[in-house]
C-alpha cells in the first residue's frame, strides 16, 4: 500500500475517534483482525496502528492491546496545566498553611527602595559572588559540598535541565533517560533536537547494563536520571547501585545530568559526591518553597562550566534579579531549609494516609516523597481509569505521560499527593479505591 493510502486509513481512524464513534477507552481489534476486515496486508495495519500512535489518539497496554486515548494530547506530551479540579492528584507543588508568613518574613526590607534597586537591575546566568556563596551553602548534602564557582543559575527546573541537555548533547544527539522520566523532557529534548533512548529499570532505578546496551546500539552523548525519590516511580537509588552505574558512565565518559528536584525530600547526596567530573546537577526552588517564587541551579564540573553558561544565555534563560534577591534571603536566613523540614514531615504523613486507603492495591513509593505509583487491576486500564476519576472531579495522571515510548505504557497512574488539603485528600484516595475494587461498567452505572 503507498504510504498516503495507509496514512489515509490512519485519518479515516482519527476522524472517527473525533466524531465519538470510537470513545475513549475503546480496544481496537488486534492488527491481524483489522487486516482482515480492511482487506490490507499485516504489515500495513501495523504502520497504521504505528501512525495512530504516534498522533497520540491511541495508547498500547503490554499484553492487553491498543485503545483509544482517554485524551488524545496525553500519548505523546506532557500534562499541561493546573485545570482547578477539586481533587487535584496530578500536579505536585506542596504548599505547607502557614508557609507564605515564613517567606514573608524572610523578604521584609525587599520592597525598600535600596533592596528594591539591585533586585531590579539585570541578571547574569552565575548570579553575584554572595548568591553563589549562599546557595553553595545551602545546597551541600552530605558528602558532596559544590564550590560557589561551579554554580549556573536559571529560572527555574526545566529551564536548567534545557541548558543542561543543550550544553553536552548536540542537536541530532541522543541522551538515555529512564524508560518512565519526568515528563516535561520529552518536550525539552523534542525542540532542542534530541533524541530520548529509554533505559531499562528495575526496583533500584536504571540499569547499568541497559546503559552500556543503548550506548553499545548507538552512541549516548549524555544520561538524564533521577536517582533521588524517582518521578514517577518513587525510588531512590541505594549506594551499589549508584556505584555501579557510575562505574560504567564514567568508563564510557558520558556526563550524567542528575536531577535533584526532589533530592530535599531524602538523605542521599547527589551522585556527584562521588563523580563530580561527571556529573551535572540540576536542582530548583518550585517544590522545597513555591511555584511562583523559584530558581533554578546547574551545578556542572568546572569543564563544562562555560558551555552551560553559553546554553542559558543563548535560551534566555536567566533568572530574574528579584528570584535572585528573594532566592538569597531565604537560603540565607534558614527559611527554605525549615520549609524542607516542614514539607519531609507533611509528605510522610500524605504517604502514610495513601498506604492506609489503598492498603488492598499494588502501590510503589518512597515514605517521604509526594507521589506514588499505582498498578491498576487488571479489570482497569490507565486511561479510562483517568476518565473515570475526572467524572469524580479527580485529577490523575496516567502511566503513557511518564512512558518515553509512546505505546509501551504499564497500566498505572501516578498520584500526586501534594496539592490537596488532607480531607480532601483523604476523600479523593477512598473514592479511589472504591473505584479500584468495582469493574469499569459497574462504575459507569452509577452515572
Amino acid at each position: 500500500m503507498p504510504k498516503s493510502d495507509y496514512l489515509k486509513l490512519a485519518d479515516t481512524i482519527a476522524a472517527e475517534i473525533a466524531n465519538g464513534a470510537l470513545k475513549p477507552g475503546d480496544r481496537l481489534p488486534p492488527q491481524r483482525s483489522f487486516a482482515y476486515e480492511r482487506k490490507i496486508a499485516v504489515s500495513t495495519a501495523s504502520r497504521v496502528y504505528a501512525e495512530l500512535l504516534r498522533r497520540g489518539l491511541v495508547v498500547g497496554e503490554v499484553g492487553r492491546g491498543t485503545f483509544v486515548s482517554g485524551d488524545a494530547r496525553r500519548g505523546a506530551a506532557a500534562p499541561g496545566e493546573p485545570r482547578g479540579i477539586r481533587i487535584d492528584l496530578e500536579f505536585n507543588y506542596p504548599m505547607l498553611p502557614d508557609q507564605t508568613a515564613l517567606i514573608a518574613k524572610s523578604l521584609v526590607g525587599l520592597e525598600n527602595p535600596a533592596g528594591l534597586d539591585a533586585a531590579l537591575r539585570q541578571a547574569t546566568s552565575i548570579g553575584t559572588p554572595s548568591v553563589r556563596s549562599v546557595a553553595a551553602a545551602y545546597l551541600s548534602q552530605g558528602a558532596w559540598s559544590p564550590s560557589p564557582d561551579q554554580l549556573v543559575f536559571t529560572g527555574n527546573g526545566r529551564q536548567s535541565i534545557a541548558a543542561a541537555l543543550a550544553s553536552v548533547v548536540p542537536t541530532g544527539g541522543r541522551c538515555g533517560v529512564e524508560a518512565l522520566t519526568y515528563p516535561f523532557i520529552k518536550g525539552i529534548a523534542a525542540r532542542l533536537g534530541i533524541s530520548l533512548v529509554p533505559l531499562a529499570m528495575d526496583e533500584l532505578g536504571v540499569r547499568p547494563d541497559a546503559v552500556e546496551e543503548a550506548h553499545r546500539e548507538a552512541h549516548l552523548s549524555a544520561i538524564y536520571i533521577q536517582p533521588a525519590v524517582q518521578n514517577p516511580l518513587g525510588m531512590t537509588m541505594t549506594p551499589a547501585r549508584r556505584a555501579d552505574l557510575l562505574r560504567v558512565v564514567e568508563r564510557l565518559n558520558l556526563p550524567v545530568i542528575e536531577d535533584n528536584v526532589y533530592g530535599f525530600l531524602d538523605n542521599e547526596p547527589p551522585l556527584a559526591a562521588l563523580a563530580p567530573e561527571s556529573s551535572i546537577v540540576i536542582d530548583s526552588l518550585s517544590k522545597r518553597v513555591a511555584p511562583g517564587l523559584t530558581l533554578g541551579f546547574i551545578v556542572p564540573p568546572q569543564r563544562l562550566r562555560e558551555s552551560v553558561m553559553a546554553s542559558v544565555r543563548s535560551g534566555g534563560w536567566t533568572a530574574s534579579g528579584f528570584a535572585f534577591a528573594a532566592a538569597e534571603r531565604m537560603m540565607g536566613d534558614g527559611i527554605i531549609a525549615e520549609l524542607s523540614r516542614q514539607k519531609r514531615l507533611d509528605a510522610g504523613a500524605r504517604q502514610k494516609l495513601a498506604a492506609d486507603r489503598l492498603s488492598a492495591f499494588e502501590i510503589r513509593a518512597n515514605e517521604n516523597s509526594y507521589h506514588l505509583w499505582l498498578t491498576l487491576p487488571a479489570h482497569w486500564r490507565s486511561q479510562t481509569f483517568v476518565a473515570a476519576a475526572a467524572k469524580r472531579d479527580i485529577a490523575l495522571t496516567p502511566s503513557t505521560t511518564f512512558a518515553v515510548t509512546p505505546g509501551h505504557a504499564p497500566n498505572a497512574v501516578r498520584l500526586a499527593l501534594a496539592s490537596p488539603t488532607m480531607d480532601q485528600l483523604d476523600a479523593g484516595l477512598q473514592t479511589l479505591a472504591a473505584m479500584l475494587n468495582a469493574r469499569e461498567y459497574d462504575f459507569e452505572s452509577t452515572e
